[in-house]
């Protein structure tokens, strides 16, 4: 795959601290690039990551997001120097800076198309909100974990909802309590990661493949599906939802290609092809210890 750029680009040594790519088959490439500080967020990281997502989210040629990071570590959390510099900020711009974070996160995890998230060496604080909110999550078996806030005096607030929905509240209260560093298997088994594996780039393709062999409107649909469902009572109200959400898929234009590309023993129109050995947008998983704490 050959991306090509929708968005205005420059070198990483011009202070570029996000970029953001399209390729061909309408996978955007939405990557930190803030490498001399470990990928630390900070006011400006946020705020241009909410710039992209909301462009990529109607965007028309979408297919999927990947959320990755350049360099040795996937983020080390927040930027300590930021941090430091909110504290003589007043309670009301302390506030507004933390919804930013926030937003952050509820673009993320509402975003309408399928997001995969890719984690090399540290992901710590804040990094694993961003995790959590993205669909599905592949990690070298190297990389590192860490809900550090409460070290530095402080708490998961706004990653919290997100960090608990994913691990549980019972293991979430021992690792918001403890901040001990997760390893990549521990991760897996915690459900903040879905896959291992020495090739991120690989095994991004592969998940891609199924992706993109699905149809689009139903994927979107099926994503609002488990938001929906989430914490929700099987009441009246749901089935109806769910009810309703199939008799419309039924009769729509990508509904009825599907069932009769199937009759038809043919490929729908929306199947796209990717080669599992593409070197686009590859990780480079080494691996430096972060010895600092971040927090969100």
């Amino acid at each position: 795959m050959s991306p090509v750029s929708i968005a205005s680009t420059s070198s990483p040594s011009s202070g570029q601290t996000v970029t953001l790519t399209i390729d061909e088959m309408g996978v955007a490439f939405l990557t930190l690039n803030r490498t001399d500080k470990h990928n630390a967020f900070d006011d400006h990281l946020i705020a241009e990551l909410i710039k992209q997502l909301a462009l990529l989210s109607t965007h028309p040629e979408i297919r999927a997001l990947v959320l990755q990071a350049n360099g040795k570590h996937f983020s080390a959390g927040a930027d300590l120097n930021w941090m430091r510099s909110m504290a003589a900020k007043t309670p009301e711009e302390n506030q507004a800076d933390a919804e930013q974070l926030s937003l952050l996160m509820h673009q993320l995890d509402n975003f309408p198309h399928p997001s995969l998230c890719l984690v090399q060496g540290a992901a710590y604080g804040g990094a694993l909100g961003l995790i959590c909110c993205c669909d599905m999550a592949i990690a070298h078996p190297q990389a590192s974990f860490c809900l550090s806030e409460v070290k530095l005096g402080l708490i998961p607030a706004t990653i919290g909802p997100y960090v608990l929905r994913a691990m549980g509240n019972r293991q979430a209260r021992r690792y918001m309590l403890t901040a001990e560093i997760i390893n990549a298997h521990t991760a897996q088994n915690l459900m903040l990661i879905h896959q291992l594996s020495d090739d991120l780039t690989q095994a991004r393709q592969t998940w891609l493949q199924h992706i993109l062999a699905n149809s689009p409107s139903a994927v979107s649909a099926a994503k609002s599906l488990c938001l929906n469902c989430d914490n929700h009572p099987i009441d009246d109200n749901l089935r109806h939802i769910t009810s309703e959400t199939i008799a419309t898929l039924r009769v729509s234009p990508e509904g009825q290609e599907g069932l009769n590309a199937f009759f038809e023993k043919r490929r729908p129109h929306w199947y796209r092809h990717i080669s599992p050995a593409s070197q686009q947008q590859s990780q480079s998983p080494q691996q430096e210890k972060i010895t600092g704490d971040e927090d969100d």
